[in-house]
């Protein structure tokens, strides 16, 4: 069932159902560590469902174990939908209200970030599949996008980066009017912020937004900022820095506030450069869960985070493992906000 425009998409900090998660099963993924993965996603699952409904999403053929585990537990819902990987975020439908405030699936084209991590056919699927579970209305976008690469406040502010939304890997003959054009179609966005992207080491999404930056409320930002040694990094950290700065000066939008969120100092773990950030974290209707990654600048991120989300309680979760497969807490998951559809 396709729907008819313009969409909204609301910020992750409006009310919520549920959040969207698929089962970490990809060996190739966690080649050393997939069951300290899946411990890991097993105790994000239980910190989302203290105060919230969990969809998994699992192939009960193949993930009956994970399925009879998570069925015993209260606001867990296991959804009977096969992926090739774990990143919901990216290939789930990106959530977004129409004009009557009913609920909609936008379901991205999805090419794994440019081609890089065949086959990804189950994943291109996933979006359409759960617009029918849940039986509401889709609509696709011809663009081929993911849905980590885009941040947006409740005021139609967008954040995205160049390196992605104009990669040639994803959509070769778009220009950035096209790309703002269907944002703002799609997401209602009225003011899109572009960012240079592609400044953590290890990264391989060319550069999605929510390793980068975020929005807490309305009118503040978060922005990954330089917390080791990595000369490269630390220049385009510092560019971005400097060109979400321009663009609010540009748009009129001086009035909002930039906080720096340090980066982990780099490391590896299991034979991989982790392209850790402390803006990869999730917000929750009561929450804000935020990745830590077992070094010391772990408990200077709850601290930052936490003034910023005055009516919801800071959780730091171990992602140590989840991150081996380049992505954390954010990359996994996805929100469904409430419909907000007048009977």
């Amino acid at each position: 069932m396709m729907h008819s425009l313009p969409l909204t998409m609301p910020a992750e900090w409006e009310r919520q159902s549920a959040i969207w998660l698929s089962w970490p099963h990809n060996q190739e993924t966690w080649p050393d560590n997939l069951e300290a993965a899946q411990r890991e996603f097993f105790d994000l699952v239980q910190a989302i469902a203290t105060t919230e409904r969990v969809m998994v999403m699992v192939d009960f053929t193949q993930g009956e174990p994970a399925v009879k585990t998570m069925r015993s537990w209260e606001n867990v819902t296991c959804v009977d939908i096969s992926t090739n990987d774990a990143w919901a975020r990216d290939y789930a439908p990106t959530f977004a209200l129409d004009s009557r405030g009913a609920l909609v699936a936008v379901d991205w084209e999805y090419n794994a970030w440019g081609g890089k991590y065949p086959p990804y056919d189950l994943d291109q699927q996933v979006a359409k599949r759960v617009a029918g579970y849940l039986g509401i209305a889709h609509a696709s976008p011809s663009f081929c996008f993911e849905g980590g690469a885009i941040e947006v406040n409740d005021c139609g502010v967008l954040l995205c980066t160049r390196s992605c939304a104009l990669n040639p890997n994803r959509n070769p003959e778009m220009d950035l009017p096209q790309v703002e054009s269907i944002f703002k179609q799609y997401l209602g966005a009225k003011i899109c912020l572009w960012l240079t992207g592609n400044a953590i080491e290890g990264d391989d999404t060319d550069g999605h937004i929510d390793q980068i930056a975020r929005f807490v409320n309305s009118t503040t930002i978060v922005v990954a900022a330089d917390g080791g040694n990595q000369d490269l990094q630390s220049e385009r950290l510092k560019q971005n820095h400097c060109d979400l700065r321009q663009q609010l000066e540009f748009n009129g939008l001086e009035h909002y506030q930039v906080v720096s969120l340090p980066l982990p100092s780099p490391f590896q773990f299991c034979g991989r450069t982790i392209p850790a950030s402390y803006c990869n974290f999730l917000i929750t209707n009561e929450r804000v869960i935020v990745p830590q990654f077992g070094v010391g600048e772990d408990e200077q991120a709850l601290q930052i985070l936490a003034p910023l989300f005055p009516n919801r309680q800071i959780i730091g979760l171990a992602s140590r493992n989840l991150a081996v497969g380049l992505g954390s807490f954010h990359c996994l998951s996805q929100q469904q906000p409430e419909n907000k559809k007048k009977l």
